[in-house]
């Protein structure tokens, strides 16, 4: 098998894994892989995450660009980007939970999460003590340049292992799919705890 099957194969189970959370309802979402000949695996534009195979997912060079002429995801220049910028990152997550978006509706520009136990399933952290820094950054459907504004951002932040998009959802990225759907998990786990600190439930 080669490294596209692997990643497509890979994607779909997580695509039925989050779906199965709640986490991609409807169309939303999208998922991605980095492949090892410079390109990269992404789903479909408009495809249920719930239900893909092989044929929703494509693969797109390092500029975004389709390369059988089919449609890429809409937010291919989020993914891009994180990669980008974290060469060593292999996998990049948007899931749509409740909790990340209304809480991205709830909070300032940055969410602050600090005081976890669950803090330590991301890389580097390994205390409660620690905090991550969660940027909060205006939905855009003009996608480059939210991307522009994520890149800018992501340069002054220390240990960023994910942002939300408000009204949105959120990005998370791992240097393994294992990674990626851990960081989506503990994220999940900890926007559940700062929605009820506000009163919130969902």
């Amino acid at each position: 098998m080669n490294d596209f099957s692997q990643c497509s194969s890979a994607l779909i189970d997580a695509g039925q894994q989050l779906y199965a959370q709640g986490m991609v309802p409807a169309t939303s979402g999208n998922l991605s892989a980095r492949l090892d000949n410079g390109r990269f695996a992404i789903t479909v534009s408009g495809r249920h995450k719930g239900k893909l195979t092989h044929v929703d997912i494509m693969e797109v060079d390092e500029r975004g660009q389709s390369l059988d002429e089919r449609v890429p995801s809409a937010e291919t220049l989020l993914h891009l980007q994180i990669y980008r910028h974290f060469p060593e990152v292999r996998v990049v997550l948007h899931p749509h939970s409740v909790n990340a978006t209304v809480l991205s509706r709830l909070c300032g520009d940055t969410l602050i999460l600090q005081d976890y136990e669950i803090l330590k399933a991301f890389p580097g952290i390994d205390s409660h003590d620690g905090e991550v820094l969660v940027p909060v950054f205006e939905n855009d459907q003009e996608i480059a340049r939210l991307a522009d504004k994520v890149a800018v951002r992501l340069v002054d932040l220390h240990k960023v292992h994910g942002y939300l998009i408000r009204g949105h959802g959120f990005y998370t990225w791992g240097i393994s799919m294992e990674d990626a759907l851990r960081h989506v998990e503990a994220f999940e786990f900890m926007f559940d705890c700062e929605m009820r600190l506000r009163g919130k439930t969902v």
